[in-house]
């Protein structure tokens, strides 16, 4: 015993007030999401800097790196040593 949907009517699908207004938001709201939007800054970010900006230790940001971005997003990060030692990560585009 499956109920079956209530359709509705075509013109009343594409109405302005049915569709969700998408507003561009200023900054992520979540800790994951403002790891991403660093990772996709041109310059990408380091981990001191992930680190103070999130308040977490550096083992976390890799974790969160190598597990929320990289397997369940599935992500591809890409990491550069720069001349004066530090590495900065970024996501590949």
């Amino acid at each position: 015993m499956s109920r079956r949907k209530k359709s509705v009517p075509a013109e009343a699908a594409n109405t302005d007030t049915t569709r969700k207004q998408r507003t561009p938001a200023a900054r992520p709201k979540t800790k994951l999401g403002q790891l991403e939007a660093m990772l996709r800054r041109p310059d990408g970010a380091t981990i001191e800097q992930i680190s103070k900006s999130l308040a977490w230790q550096a083992h976390s940001v890799r974790g969160a790196m190598s597990g929320a971005l990289k397997k369940k997003q599935g992500l591809t990060i890409a990491s550069e040593k720069l001349e004066d030692g530090r590495r900065v990560y970024r996501v590949a585009a």
